[in-house]
């Protein structure tokens, strides 16, 4: 009997530590997910019954007119909001900053990680220092640069600063070095230079991580909203952050058109993220085991 009951503490003080960590992660997960809940909810709604309390998280009437309004189809909307225009615009900035974030990342990540120079230590030290530097400081001196340039109220304002992220070059270097010096040394004697055994040995290996860098940087390009806003000024190059304060006029604000844009712009965030997000656990877990 005493066997019986001391098994019964011990299994009991190993159950209560489990359940009360279910129950606070499933708190938090609800409390994250509930707004998304009222966001898709609110955008079925009419106008008028968005804000009212107790919160109809059911609406009475499914009014999907809403996104016909947002995306411009028909003409049961006031105005053009310009909504797929913008989305088209987001698109292409988050695609091409893709592109050349995680090329130019593996690239510099690899050089750092296995090729040995004078300095090379120090030099990425300061490439790194350089991420203590808030975004926001840089940008009168990115406006003014770019203005010299001809370039201001272009895309290529938002395309050219993206092309080179220090994380993704940080994340590529520490992958790169758990990699053993043993292949670069076949391939060297097979007479591989460094851009094949890049490209033909390295590249293959860190899919992974160039996967999960490859979601961050959409990501990041997709929720911008400082940049463009400071940067483009014609409607026609807004992107989705910006796009979205398109409806909110000085009299009165469609809270259920703003609810029906926003549910519209997380639908790429959200495929992204469904179908990388292995890719993304493995890729960080990976990269940040060996400094």
């Amino acid at each position: 009997m005493k066997i019986l009951r001391n098994c019964r503490k011990e299994v009991i003080k190993k159950l209560i530590p489990r359940i009360l960590f279910t129950i606070i992660i499933g708190g938090v997960a609800i409390s994250m997910v509930t707004p998304f809940i009222w966001m898709l909810s609110a955008s079925m709604k009419l106008p008028l019954d968005v804000m009212k309390l107790p919160i109809d998280w059911i609406p009475d009437y499914f009014y999907p007119d809403n996104y016909k309004k947002v995306w411009n189809i028909g003409d049961i909307a006031a105005r053009d909001y310009h909504f797929a225009l913008a989305y088209l615009n987001s698109i292409k900035i988050a695609v091409i900053n893709l592109v050349g974030s995680v090329l130019t990342s593996t690239m510099a990540g690899y050089a750092f990680a296995k090729i040995k120079f004078r300095g090379s230590n120090v030099l990425f030290l300061f490439y790194l220092a350089t991420m203590m530097i808030p975004s926001q400081i840089t940008l009168i001196p990115k406006f003014v640069m770019f203005n010299n340039m001809g370039l201001t109220g272009t895309h290529l304002t938002l395309i050219l600063p993206g092309l080179i992220t220090i994380t993704g070059t940080f994340l590529m270097r520490q992958y790169f070095m758990q990699i053993p010096d043993e292949l670069r040394e076949s391939a060297r004697v097979d007479g591989a230079n460094e851009y094949v055994i890049w490209a033909r040995i390295m590249v293959p290996i860190a899919k992974p991580s160039m996967a999960s860098l490859a979601m961050v940087v959409f990501l990041w390009n997709w929720n911008s909203y400082l940049e463009p806003l400071v940067f483009l000024s014609d409607w026609r190059l807004y992107t989705i952050p910006i796009a979205l304060t398109n409806f909110i006029e000085e009299s009165v604000t469609e809270y259920n058109l703003v609810m029906a844009a926003a549910a519209s712009a997380l639908i790429p965030a959200f495929l992204v993220f469904l179908f990388g997000q292995k890719f993304l656990v493995k890729g960080l877990v990976n990269g940040a085991v060996k400094g």
